[in-house]
């Protein structure tokens, strides 16, 4: 998952009652290669549209593994990768959520700490929401509106928290120049959001929008009591609202331990199952060695979702019993790379399509896993699964998978660079996909004389530090940054509005987009979110995907998949279509 963000009012403004889907989670990216050539032998799928050892048995601990440090933060006011996500369910509570079930009711939403969906009386402008009897944090304080209200406010403030979703101050009726709590914290808020009494939230839209139950399961609605709030070290112990609770202080790179919150009461919640006594999670791992702990029993899970990595494949498809542990789900989601116009020369069209007919689509498959680990070669950026996807090929990419090196260079001669030019490609260091995605085009851009040498980043800061800051991107001359995106939620607007629009830029970073730059993307963003026919509104969306690739500032990489292996320890395991990945709310361990 990771990420999304809608920054400016006007984009939000155009908000109308536009139903939603269902979550997917925001972007990451993950390692591997495979001959994608259909003949491999088939793995379990036990855990796609299933339940995996299902189970009621309390005890043991669920151990989790990470290649790296933390992708973000585990505040529920910053947090954006999917795994994060996944993982924040057990500690801490939203007002709704998406259920923690296989199959497709893993993407209905459920009530959470509140005890019902969303009420609205004016076709989708207000949103009321009621909180359940008997909801306390981990000291045992109730929970309270307030504690909600206070929560959603400070996630408005993106010089602090510069990483999380950008839904709502986009869409609330903020005043004027109100720049959160802790910059205007005498500021009455009430035309945002009000809180009548303890039990009662009513949020106020600039316009009305139907799909904001969505919303209301992004985990800036999870409690935070102010009187415990620290700001940007807040995340060093999260007050749990869950069903764990933080065992000391977190660290982003060597891990955390989440054990039982002894004020959790399971009456209160019925989603949650709350199987381990423990849940410890692993940081900073080497990738291979995670697979290979993960085939021995010694972890239970890579909590990243993105699938083993390449040289575990071969042992898993020829192992029978690994391939019994092991799933195959498709992802609505889209490993890609960020072709940037602001580092020169590629401002130029002619030599961003240079890079795109030189780049090989198959290299791209290949360093994810091949076909068969790793996904179909994209032409788009909508997924298949994405309503509003059209099945277009403006580059010829699946007829020419080895790239077209004449093509390449013809353009090289358009945009006045015949023997080239150079730039760096930015990738996260923990992540052997993303190393090898950028040796595939520096491969391969190599063939008609451009050099793009790799940089290897640091996934904690990634977006809020370097590949999402545009002023790192221009001084260090980034012209591609390797990225991957899960949307908020499998619709056109929740797939691609945070990173095609160009509003969501921020100039002290934190945002998805690092190249997408076109006014009149905008303006066709605004028009989509307008239309209230379905049909006509997922046109628009594939119109969108399809203006933005006729400028070459993305190339589209895989449609995602992914080989997940889980543990012999685990039990009540599944793969949430919400997540694309195992739903660890729901799992256990046996003891």
């Amino acid at each position: 998952m990771r990420k999304m963000r809608i920054t400016r009012k006007r984009a939000a403004a155009a908000m109308v009652a536009v139903a939603a889907l269902g979550l997917s989670a925001c972007g990451s990216g993950g390692g591997g290669s495979s001959s994608g050539n259909g003949d491999e032998p088939e793995l379990s799928n036990a855990a796609i549209g299933k339940v995996v050892d299902e189970s009621d048995e309390k005890g043991g601990t669920l151990t989790f593994g990470l290649a790296g440090e933390w992708g973000d933060t585990v505040d529920p006011g910053e947090t954006y990768y999917g795994y994060s996500w996944d993982m924040l369910r057990n500690y801490a509570r939203t007002l709704v959520m998406f259920k923690t079930e296989p199959g497709k009711a893993g993407l209905e939403l459920t009530p959470d700490l509140a005890t019902d969906l969303g009420k609205s009386s004016d076709g989708g402008k207000t949103w009321t929401y009621t909180l359940r009897d008997g909801v306390k944090f981990e000291d045992g304080s109730p929970i309270t509106a307030q504690d909600v209200k206070y929560a959603v406010l400070r996630s408005t403030d993106k010089q602090t928290f510069p990483n999380g979703p950008a839904y709502f101050e986009g869409m609330l009726d903020l005043p004027k120049n109100y720049k959160g709590p802790y910059k205007t914290p005498d500021v009455n808020t009430d035309s945002a959001i009000e809180t009548p009494d303890d039990k009662t939230i009513v949020f106020h839209l600039t316009t009305p929008f139907a799909g904001f139950d969505y919303l209301a399961q992004l985990p800036q609605t999870a409690p935070v009591p102010e009187a415990e709030d620290t700001g940007t070290k807040y995340k060093d112990h999260v007050i749990s609202s869950g069903p764990y609770m933080f065992d000391g202080k977190y660290s982003p790179t060597t891990g955390f331990t989440l054990v039982r919150n002894p004020n959790w009461d399971a009456s209160t919640d019925p989603n949650r199952k709350a199987l381990p006594d423990e849940m410890d999670v692993k940081l900073g791992l080497d990738a291979n060695d995670l697979d290979n702990q993960l085939i021995a029993g010694t972890i239970d899970v890579d909590i990243a979702g993105t699938g083993i990595q390449a040289a575990a494949l071969p042992k898993v498809l020829q192992s029978a019993d690994l391939r019994e542990r092991a799933d195959n789900p498709v992802n609505a989601r889209l490993w890609y790379s960020s072709i940037n116009p602001t580092v020169k020369p590629l401002d130029n069209i002619d030599c961003r399509k240079a890079v795109m007919y030189a780049m090989s689509p198959v290299s791209y498959q290949n360093a994810y896993g091949g076909q068969y680990a790793g996904g179909d070669i994209a032409t788009t950026l909508l997924p298949p699964q994405i309503p509003g996807y059209q099945d277009f090929d403006l580059y010829g990419q699946k007829d020419n998978p080895n790239g077209q090196p004449d093509k390449a260079k013809s353009a090289l001669e358009a945009c006045g660079q015949p023997d080239g030019f150079e730039f760096n490609i930015g990738y996260r260091a923990e992540r052997p996909k993303e190393k090898a995605t950028a040796e595939a085009f520096q491969q391969s851009l190599e063939k008609v004389g451009i050099t793009a040498t790799p940089r290897p980043l640091p996934e904690n800061d990634y977006f809020s530090g370097t590949c999402g800051l545009p002023p790192y991107v221009v001084k260090n001359n980034l012209g591609i940054c390797v990225n991957g995106w899960g949307a908020d939620w499998p619709d056109g607007y929740g797939f691609l509005s945070q990173i095609v629009d160009s509003r969501v830029i921020r100039e002290t970073g934190g945002s998805s987009n690092t190249s997408v730059r076109i006014p009149e993307v905008d303006q066709m963003v605004d028009e989509a979110i307008t239309e209230q026919d379905e049909t006509k509104r997922n046109e628009l969306w594939g119109a969108v995907d399809k203006r933005v690739m006729e400028e070459a500032v993305i190339y589209p990489g895989v449609y995602a998949k992914a080989v997940l292996l889980r543990s012999k320890n685990a039990t009540n395991v599944f793969v949430n279509e919400s997540f694309g990945y195992y739903d660890y709310t729901a799992m256990g361990v046996k003891k």
